[in-house]
């Protein structure tokens, strides 16, 4: 069975699937739009079919926990499909909330509102927080106990004040991929 190259999205409500959706577009990958919800409905299980059955990759799935504290449905989900032998996780997007509660994760970079560069972590807004390569979420609490290539944080994804509307391209989501897919080893087009 051939591998599937995957990008975890820790967000998965309608502005997100939009964004996501248009974005997989735009870089040649696929979007599974079922993976959306708020919070996540499918299975590990039911989300590795879906994936497999897409025709190439870069895969992007969207997962939620819509607030939950510890891990919920969304969170069970990503450990199921980024530890599964045939999916191979190029990078996550670990997508900032409102929660301030226990849920954060280590990020290698996050970009801000203004798409810049930055090694703190940042808000829902896309400003800059105060802690160094931490990030604070809703879905992002198993991030650190994977094995994953990169961790990018930005704001809420196709928000951050219409900065990443996608009616602007949502460049910053954009930006976020782009910078998986660059620093993605074994990435292949």
């Amino acid at each position: 069975m051939k591998t599937r190259q995957v990008i975890v999205v820790t967000d998965g409500d309608e502005f997100a699937k939009r964004t996501i959706e248009f974005i997989a577009k735009k870089v040649g990958g696929r979007c599974i739009s079922q993976s959306f919800g708020n919070p996540s409905i499918l299975s590990g299980e039911d989300l590795v079919s879906l994936i497999m059955q897409t025709p190439h990759s870069p895969v992007f799935v969207m997962f939620d926990d819509c607030g939950y504290l510890g891990e919920g449905a969304g969170e069970t989900a990503l450990k199921y499909v980024a530890t599964h032998p045939n999916i191979d996780v190029l990078g996550a997007i670990a997508v900032a909330s409102k929660t301030h509660q226990n849920e954060w994760t280590k990020v290698d970079v996050s970009i801000d509102g203004n798409g810049e560069l930055t090694e703190y972590g940042v808000d829902k807004y896309g400003v800059a927080e105060m802690d160094v390569g931490k990030q604070n979420g809703d879905t992002v609490y198993c991030l650190d106990e994977l094995s994953l290539p990169i961790v990018v944080g930005i704001g809420d994804i196709g928000k951050m004040g219409m900065k990443d509307h996608i009616k602007h391209g949502s460049p910053i989501t954009l930006k976020a991929v782009e910078l998986i897919l660059e620093r993605s080893k074994g990435y292949v087009e």
